[in-house]
């Protein structure tokens, strides 16, 4: 009997409030491993109406003018005028910023580990800098490897971002989101059940002030120039039957900093797979790699995409677990849902065999300490928005599919010998 069910994920655009918090502490920790690729940093920011908040622990050489960086990802953003509410150039920022904890630091430090090459001896010294369940998750479902309804949710919000920098509508603001709902059946998507957006713009249009005629001018817009382009190269579209919801309540005009206070790490749904997989509870934004909270949820993603590319499954979840100061996981887990063209067993060994899952050795692995300054200063803010996997957009070390070839052959031999 055929299963039938709904699965729906959102997104936010870059001017969320939330997603303004995140771009700014990414920022700030482009910047200083830029200058210094040894920092510890925990950068955290509140935004409120006409206010932002710099807290959280760093402990750097780095110099660098954190208030001047922080009004210009605001600007970058959009919020460069009094229409939005929150501006650039007019918010007060303020500074709250403490050093690591020496308890926390003593975990991570070591004499060796500003090496540009570090031997196995000191990838063993150099400990987790927490403790901490971290997951990484691939599927089948779209071309990079991600589930279909986190998948079109961003990449319509990304479209909603780019149609109001563009000018091709300006009347939209910075703020919105964007939710899909998908049908499956059998655990395959098959139709598009339900697209909702939600944007900020502005009071008028075109001299038009009559609400009903606003938001009817808004969702034919959205529908030609946001929506149905995202489709253009997926099979499955949207059809007669799927609902098109925009701006719910009738109107969207305050928004951003000035309707809703934001916070670093409260979109770590939106960050991951947008609730298809599950989480480990930790975000990503603001902390620099020695938090596995971050290294190791992408050295889990890494994984699991590898062995999706290699066709060993349809669907593959990686569990890794931390104890601070402790190098090695304390434990790997593979599901893959019933989907494994090999056992899960098979796959831990091709996992552990093959993959570097110490945090220094991750770093090492992908660059992440050295990124920032190899890219121009713009490494970590650009993945703060749209999510940190499953980034066509971006050349992410951790959405490679090279080991997958190598994954295949591996399992093949293990299988025969078995």
């Amino acid at each position: 009997m055929t299963r039938r069910y709904f699965f729906t994920s959102e997104s936010v655009t870059e001017g969320h409030p939330d997603k303004i918090c995140d771009q700014i502490s990414d920022t700030i920790l482009d910047a200083i491993l830029s200058q210094d690729p040894s920092s510890r940093v925990a950068a955290e920011v509140v935004v409120n109406t006409g206010l932002v908040l710099i807290t959280g622990e760093i402990t750097t050489k780095a110099n660098v003018n954190y208030i001047d960086l922080a009004r210009k990802k605001i600007a970058e953003i959009g919020y460069t005028g009094a229409e939005n509410g929150f501006s650039a150039n007019s918010c007060a920022v303020m500074i709250a910023l403490d050093e690591q904890s020496p308890d926390i630091a003593q975990g991570v430090d070591t004499a060796q580990e500003s090496r540009e090459e570090l031997s196995q001896e000191a990838l063993d010294a150099i400990g987790a800098g927490d403790q901490g369940i971290m997951f990484g998750f691939a599927c089948n479902e779209t071309p990079e490897l991600m589930p279909l309804p986190i998948s079109l949710a961003h990449r319509i919000s990304r479209k909603l971002a780019a149609v109001r920098k563009t000018g091709q509508l300006p009347y939209l603001r910075p703020d919105g989101k964007t939710q899909v709902t998908i049908a499956y059946e059998d655990d395959r998507p098959v139709g598009i059940d339900t697209i909702l957006v939600s944007t900020q713009h502005t009071a008028e249009i075109d001299g038009v002030t009559d609400e009903a005629a606003i938001q009817e001018r808004i969702k034919t817009d959205l529908w030609a120039l946001v929506v149905e382009p995202c489709f253009a190269d997926i099979d499955i579209k949207p059809d007669s039957e799927t609902r098109f919801l925009v701006n719910p309540t009738g109107k969207f005009v305050i928004g951003g900093p000035q309707g809703d206070s934001g916070l670093t790490g409260r979109k770590i749904i939106v960050d991951t797979y947008g609730g298809y997989s599950r989480h480990g509870g930790g975000a990503f934004s603001g902390k620099d790699p020695t938090k596995v909270d971050r290294s190791a949820a992408y050295a889990a993603r890494y994984a699991a995409k590898n062995i999706v590319a290699a066709g060993l499954a349809e669907k593959c979840e990686v569990q890794l677990s931390y104890a601070i100061g402790v190098a090695r996981p304390v434990s790997i887990m593979i599901e893959t849902f019933g989907t494994g063209k090999v056992s899960e067993e098979v796959l831990l060994e091709l996992v552990k065999t093959h993959f570097e899952l110490r945090p220094a050795g991750i770093i090492q692995t992908f660059g992440l300490r050295t990124a920032p300054g190899d890219r121009d200063g713009r490494f970590y803010q650009d993945v703060a928005a749209y999510g940190h996997f499953g980034r066509p957009d971006l050349e992410l070390p951790w959405e490679q599919t090279d080991k997958a070839a190598v994954l295949k052959e591996a399992a093949l031999s293990m299988t025969a010998v078995g």
